[in-house]
């Protein structure tokens, strides 16, 4: 999306986005980061034996590295920003896992849980930032935020999605097509009914997560199983090259990297409204 900034006194410089713009390419690698998040977590915790312990550790050191790595940038880059998304999205999932096989707390309560900590995280976002939009991720307050929001999108994705799944005793394949129409219904609730930006852009955000674990399983599990029999090394292996693809090619062409016009006295200048776009779900304008 781009925004045509007036030649104003209080737009007179720009900041760089820590995220990328919302476009088909965000949300092609946002579940394609999730499915290889879900099989490599089965991976190490099965196939290498790691358990789900030695799992959720060797994940949670890798993603401190990744999100310092994040926070010490100046602005978006896609691999930092897009390996920092494949990890919180399997320490997400594993936070989900132990809860639930580790200490046997019902899927039910799981479910609950986070969708709490996910509404008193945007209660304490919103309070004191004036705005949830992911197009003003300019400063480091905002940009935690950001990243426990992620978080617990992960973690609540895979409770409410396995709670369905369990409940529902669902196919692989079915879950899929399931989880696509919901996401589309929001899409078209954006679209046609002029559904909340931000909150139409949260909601299919924690709807991929269920979404690309589905079609993970899909891939992945035996055929007995209901799945393809790909196995968890053929799918991850597979997805990972079309996300390193898109990323390589985002970090060359530049597509998604987002300039925010600033106002003089730090915050974000409201940009005049655009036409409403399949890729810009989270443009709603912020007030700051």
């Amino acid at each position: 999306m781009t925004y045509d900034i007036p030649r104003t006194p209080s737009a007179s410089r720009q900041l760089w986005s820590k995220v990328p713009e919302i476009t088909l390419y965000f949300w092609i690698v946002k579940v394609m980061a999730t499915t290889v998040g879900e099989t490599a977590a089965d991976y190490l915790n099965s196939t290498l034996g790691l358990g789900l312990s030695g799992t959720t550790v060797v994940m949670t050191v890798l993603l401190v590295v990744a999100l310092v790595l994040q926070f010490r940038t100046r602005r978006y880059t896609a691999g930092i920003y897009w390996l920092a998304v494949v990890l919180i999205s399997v320490v997400g999932t594993l936070i989900t896992d132990n809860l639930t096989d580790n200490l046997g707390v019902p899927l039910q309560a799981t479910t609950i849980v986070f969708a709490v900590a996910l509404a008193a995280t945007f209660a304490a976002w919103y309070a004191k930032e004036r705005t949830l939009s992911i197009h003003s991720i300019v400063s480091a307050r905002r940009e935690r935020f950001y990243w426990l929001a992620i978080l617990f999108t992960f973690a609540l994705g895979t409770a409410a999605g396995d709670l369905v799944a369990e409940s529902l005793s669902l196919g692989y394949g079915l879950s899929v097509v399931i989880f696509a129409a919901l996401i589309a219904v929001v899409g078209l609730a954006y679209w046609r009914f002029r559904l909340n930006a931000v909150l139409a852009f949260w909601i299919a955000y924690v709807l991929t997560r269920p979404l690309g674990a589905s079609l993970g399983d899909l891939l992945s599990q035996d055929r007995g199983d209901g799945g393809l029999g790909l196995g968890t090394v053929v799918t991850s292996a597979l997805f990972l090259l079309v996300i390193l693809a898109v990323v390589g090619y985002l970090a060359v062409s530049r597509r998604d990297v987002a300039l925010v016009p600033a106002t003089s006295d730090g915050g974000r200048a409201a940009p005049a409204a655009p036409a409403p776009q399949m890729a810009d779900v989270a443009a709603e304008p912020d007030v700051d």
